[in-house]
Order: structure tokens, then C-alpha cells, then sequence
């Protein structure tokens, strides 16, 4: 039979650690599990595990119904995985446009948030991301898909707070889970090594 999993919140570690401490001393044996669960309970400041348990299900009923998340096509994530080496370079720019978009999401989750970077760094930032050369190919595509901001003069960029796709959220962890412990963060550090790489347009 399933049981519907109860989270339990502390405010203060160290004195919920003090009162398990406490009802635990003034036990004489071993406490039995529905003990046990009352002195977690309590610790955490309700009365018993069953004023614990109302407390969570009132919440939840005042939140009302969580939203449900929307599918993640995985056999899009593995296709776009493709275009980037094992290292989360961009191997080349994609020829279709329902590709770009979530190439341009990977660069922009790698770009750290509220921060103001010159058109120099922002170049060495993209240069370290990606193995077909052109930067400003790419620097033009996040602005002209609303995922940075610049200056008039086009001296200074921002990334913009966006929420993902979730089939581009999917994309980022699986890169940054495949990722080899030498990558450069955040593109800081010497450009890599180039390849052989054709831009497609």
C-alpha cells in the first residue's frame, strides 16, 4: 500500500536536535515507530504526528491543486543533445530554426544572471561555448530572440530572466550532467581548442 510521503520542516536544527534529545532520554526503551513519530512532531513544534499531518494537509489545501508539469518530449532532448560535444560545446549552428532556439536557451542558461558584461566579454563567453567561430552570429540571435538585453551603443549586455521550455530545462541538465569535470564554466578561461566545424545557415 503507497503512503503519501509527509515533509518535516525545522525552523531551528539545533533545537529540534535538543528536544529529540530530551523526550529520547526520558524514554526508558526504545521508542516504538508511532513514538517516534510523535517525538519528531513534537520537535518540530506541533503537538502530535497526527497535528503534523492536519497542518500539512490544510496547507496543501490552501495552496489549492499544484499545476501540473507539462510533458518533456526526451526524444527532442536526445536529437538536440547531438549538437554539442561532450563538453557542452555547440558544435554548429543548426539548419532548422525548431533547433536554434533551444541552442540559444544552453548558451543563455551559461551566461550568469545580473551581470553586465561589455561586447568583449560577452564574445570570450560564446567563444568558450561553441566550436564553429562566430560569435557574432550568436550574440545577434540571443538578442534577437529576447534572451539578452543591450545598450544603445551596443557596448553592454544582460541576460534576461526567463523561465526555459521544459524540454530545454531537460537539454541543460542532461549536458551538465554529461559534462567532463575539465569544462570551463561559465565560458571564463582560455578559448577552446577549434574543429573543424561548418556554420550552417
Amino acid at each position: 500500500m503507497s503512503r503519501t510521503p509527509l515533509p518535516l520542516n525545522a525552523g531551528d536544527i539545533s533545537a529540534f536536535a535538543r528536544s529529540l534529545r530530551s523526550q529520547l532520554a526520558d524514554c526508558e526503551r526504545t521508542p516504538s515507530h508511532v513514538e517516534l513519530l510523535n517525538m519528531l512532531a513534537r520537535s518540530a513544534g506541533c503537538r502530535n504526528f497526527q497535528h503534523l499531518r492536519a497542518q500539512l494537509v490544510a496547507r496543501d489545501q490552501l495552496d489549492g491543486p499544484k499545476p501540473t508539469p507539462a510533458p518533456v518530449d526526451y526524444v527532442q532532448v536526445r536529437r538536440l543533445a547531438r549538437l554539442f560535444d561532450a563538453n557542452g560545446h555547440l558544435l554548429r549552428w543548426p539548419t532548422k530554426f525548431s533547433q536554434r532556439a533551444p541552442c540559444l536557451w544552453v548558451l543563455w542558461s551559461r551566461i550568469p544572471p545580473r551581470q553586465t558584461f561589455t561586447e568583449k566579454q560577452i564574445n570570450k563567453l560564446l567563444l568558450a561555448n561553441h566550436l564553429f567561430g562566430d560569435h557574432a552570429l550568436l550574440r545577434r540571435e540571443l538578442y534577437d530572440n529576447g534572451l539578452v538585453t543591450r545598450s544603445m551603443d551596443c557596448r553592454e549586455y544582460r541576460r534576461i530572466e526567463r523561465q526555459p521550455p521544459p524540454e530545454v530545462c531537460a537539454l541543460i541538465r542532461h549536458l551538465g550532467m554529461r559534462e567532463q569535470p575539465e569544462r570551463i564554466e561559465n565560458g571564463h578561461g582560455p578559448r577552446p581548442k577549434q574543429k573543424d566545424a561548418t556554420v550552417m545557415r
